[in-house]
């Protein structure tokens, strides 16, 4: 595992990074909230007023399922070329190549804490109050975590291989957009397609977050913590693969 100097060069380039990303708009950090507020508001045009959803407290549901899935697809799309875009640091000083995703993953992390206050104001004033389901969403945050750090490294570590598969990634994550829930919910999908919409674990992940923050019911704890251990699974392989070809990835970032 990386030792105390490591841990600290995350950390610092964490917050150099989000200093850079802010210093280069004029309104700075005000534009981590005001574009996902744009991105929602889009989809609240299209999907709550052209079309009608009839969905009960549809802009809660849409706005929950849209948060929860822009942590997810930020962080792994930011993720995909995170190791060669280390390639001046990588050049200068060794230091192990899983630090560049993590940076990432710590980036996207900070902003998504902002988004997820404001939703939970907005939630509050609206009329949905906290109650004892709250205790469950630490569970829900750390098992999405979970997932996005086993996806975000495996994706970066295959990236510098296999440069095609960033488009391949992004791709999969548009499909999964619109295959996650994110306007409708699992009960209106015929049953006998239900175990199938359901294998997409962010499908699970953003109903868990409608039972707790509007409905006030407990997750469903066993796909929760078929999630996490499938994403440890995964995030340990992944980072096996990276320390393994650490050597390799100084020399892919010079072609």
């Amino acid at each position: 595992m990386l030792n105390a100097r490591y841990r600290d060069l995350i950390l610092y380039k964490t917050l150099a990074d989000l200093r850079a990303e802010a210093a280069r708009t004029y309104i700075g950090f005000l534009w981590w909230v005001l574009d996902p507020l744009i991105f929602m508001a889009i989809f609240y045009v299209v999907f709550g007023l052209l079309l009608r959803r009839s969905t009960p407290d549809f802009v809660p549901f849409l706005l929950i399922g849209l948060v929860s899935w822009r942590w997810f697809q930020n962080t792994i799309t930011h993720s995909a070329t995170s190791i060669l875009g280390g390639r001046s640091l990588m050049q200068q000083v060794y230091v192990p190549k899983i630090i560049f995703p993590l940076v990432v993953i710590l980036t996207d992390l900070v902003k998504f804490g902002l988004v997820l206050m404001l939703l939970l104001i907005y939630l509050w004033l609206a009329g949905f109050s906290v109650g004892w389901t709250y205790l469950a969403l630490p569970a829900l945050l750390t098992t999405q975590f979970l997932l996005i750090l086993g996806l975000t490294l495996l994706v970066a570590a295959v990236v510098p291989f296999v440069p095609d598969l960033k488009y391949l990634a992004e791709h999969a994550l548009q499909i999964l957009f619109y295959f996650s829930g994110i306007f409708f919910s699992g009960a209106s999908i015929p049953e006998n397609y239900q175990p199938y919409f359901y294998l997409n674990p962010m499908a699970s992940i953003i109903e868990a977050y409608r039972d707790i923050l509007i409905y006030q019911k407990w997750p469903h704890w066993l796909a929760l913590a078929l999630i996490a251990v499938l994403s440890m699974m995964i995030s340990f392989l992944a980072y096996r693969w990276i320390k393994k070809n650490d050597h390799l990835y100084p020399k892919l970032a010079r072609r």
